[in-house]
């Protein structure tokens, strides 16, 4: 119940700013994973295997960090709000164009195109939330927004189980020109950060110093994010396919089974951003990521869709569960004049890292006559053990001041 009341203090620039990058980082995630659904369609089309196609995957994380550095760079010195929206627009062009490629380098490049942008959404959006509400609901609220991610692979899945056997891939990437709709409501009813507007005025701090000042810390950051990026990629982006090529279900099986295993990301991510608040940063990633293990092998190797099912939502508990902490976990380690790139380009940076893994589980799973289980499960214990260990090597400041930190100039 108090969570409940501190939610409702909020003063309205504050919800809008919550709901306006919760929403945000749903339609970059809704727009990245109608891709994943389509690995076979766009393969057939063009002629060619799941494993070549699974490259547009590849680009598009590795092309983040770009987006990452620049947007991010960008809004330390115009501002979270105005380069968010920008950065909205963007990404949604960028989805709809794919729809056109006529060939598949053409698709590829469009993709890498979109990562730019995409790498762009998410530190700018952690950034002006965390610097806008009350440190005791960073917790919670890092849960909400980071539940945007399979909030929007959710989104996706149910696109596909209505429309992709009605409209085709090239029909699915035109249905993702609709996140630019949400530039008209962050212009109408967000406010920038006020730690952002308590700079304004003030000598401009170069960012790029700010990270290499800190150079230790975002070492550490890249990667811990390397090992959260393989978690959570490597136990969602080959899902789809995984049940189209190894079981054989149809589009709407896989349509629901996949909501399903996102249904369990978005309460893992809340809950576990809700227990951080008493737990710690630290421990409650550590206990997430470490209750992925006993889970794998009903979610890896079950053969029926109900088991499928039961263990798609328990793994995707503790995969976002772990996840649901590192909004706040990273904005609280961030230094205070560069939270709008820091963040965002050290998540960004473990993503290129692990940017190779669809392939490379693909590829994998092809070579064992399609066993996409025994790739999945590898992953998935493997990084889980790793984000376990490191997590508990590194710092927290949990409830850090952000406003004063600001006011206090580099560190």
């Amino acid at each position: 119940m108090s969570l409940i009341a501190d939610m409702k203090s909020l003063e309205p620039s504050q919800r809008n700013a919550i709901w306006a990058s919760y929403l945000g980082w749903t339609l970059d995630a809704f727009d990245f994973f109608l891709m994943v659904f389509m690995l076979s369609a766009i393969a057939k089309e063009f002629g060619t295997d799941v494993k070549a196609v699974a490259e547009g995957v590849f680009l598009t994380l590795a092309a983040r960090p770009i987006g990452a550095f620049v947007f991010g760079w960008l809004a330390e010195h115009f501002g979270r709000r105005p380069v968010l929206m920008a950065d909205i627009i963007l990404f949604s062009l960028f989805e709809f164009a794919s729809g056109f490629a006529p060939t598949l380098t053409s698709l590829l490049v469009l993709r890498f195109l979109f990562g730019i942008a995409m790498g762009g959404e998410w530190g700018l959006g952690a950034s002006l939330v965390m610097e806008s509400i009350p440190p005791k609901l960073r917790g919670p609220v890092s849960g909400l927004l980071q539940s945007g991610y399979p909030s929007g692979y959710f989104v996706a899945s149910l696109v596909y189980f209505l429309l992709f056997d009605h409209i085709g891939w090239r029909g699915m990437f035109m249905v993702g020109i609709a996140p630019a709709l949400l530039v008209i409501a962050i212009r109408m009813h967000v406010k920038e950060s006020p730690v952002f507007e308590a700079r304004r005025g003030k000598p401009k701090v170069n960012p790029v110093a700010e990270l290499v000042r800190h150079w230790k810390i975002a070492l550490y950051l890249v990667v811990l994010m390397t090992a959260f990026n393989f978690f959570s990629h490597g136990t969602q982006d080959l899902y789809p396919t995984f049940l189209q090529k190894q079981h054989h279900f149809d589009t709407h099986t896989v349509g629901i089974l996949t909501a399903v295993m996102n249904v369990g990301a978005i309460v893992g991510g809340i809950s576990f951003g809700i227990w951080s608040e008493r737990l710690g940063r630290r421990r409650t990633i550590i206990l997430a990521s470490l209750l992925a293990l006993p889970i794998i092998p009903l979610w890896a190797f079950s053969t029926t869709p109900l088991l499928l099912g039961l263990g798609a939502f328990l793994i995707q508990v503790a995969v976002q569960g772990a996840w649901g902490i590192v909004p706040v976990h990273l904005n609280e380690l961030s230094p205070p004049l560069a939270r709008s790139l820091f963040p965002g380009f050290a998540y960004q940076l473990g993503n290129l890292i692990a940017s190779k893994n669809a392939p490379i589980q693909a590829g994998f799973a092809e070579a064992r006559g399609d066993n996409y289980s025994l790739a999945l499960a590898i992953v998935c214990g493997i990084t889980a053990v790793v984000i376990a260990i490191w997590t508990a090597l590194g710092p927290e400041r949990k409830n850090a001041d952000f406003m004063a930190e600001s006011r206090a100039g580099p560190t």
